[in-house]
């Protein structure tokens, strides 16, 4: 899948300003808005919180993956935020989470989204990577990481 089409320098948040799972989700939520690509701001939002309700998306490592889906959005969107202090999002080990990779795609089509959750899973998955994640200054390094 070409990672380069959901993600974008403008839905790279270098600096979430939530505490709280759903502060974080609404602010990713707001820079999907902001990229144009969501149709319905408070539907995304609840597609996605009610999706984090049933299970959390706290992974590991400090990653967490929130998504959802709705036809508020035409195709797969994603964007990508850094907390650096943390938050508990309930991963599987116990950690505070603080890279942040929202997914939003389409109720009628499946395949883009779990193949998004793949390959972006792929660079986050080595702690080096993450590292430099956190380290960034610019978004587009970010993208760079994601991307190479």
């Amino acid at each position: 899948m070409n990672m380069k089409k959901p993600l974008t320098i403008e839905t790279i948040c270098l600096h979430l300003k939530g505490n709280t799972k759903d502060e974080i989700l609404a602010e990713m939520v707001d820079l999907l808005a902001a990229s144009g690509h969501v149709r319905d701001r408070d539907a995304v939002l609840k597609a996605v919180s009610e999706r984090e309700h049933r299970m959390s998306t706290g992974m590991q490592n400090g990653v967490a993956i929130p998504h959802g889906k709705t036809d508020a959005v035409d195709c797969l969107v994603a964007a990508l935020g850094i907390k650096r202090d943390g938050v508990d999002f309930g991963a599987l080990d116990g950690q505070l989470s603080s890279i942040f990779v929202m997914t939003v795609s389409p109720d009628s089509r499946t395949g883009p989204h779990i193949q998004f959750l793949a390959e972006i899973s792929r660079p986050l998955n080595d702690a080096s990577v993450r590292a430099k994640i956190l380290a960034a200054t610019e978004p587009q390094t970010v993208l760079d990481l994601i991307l190479n």
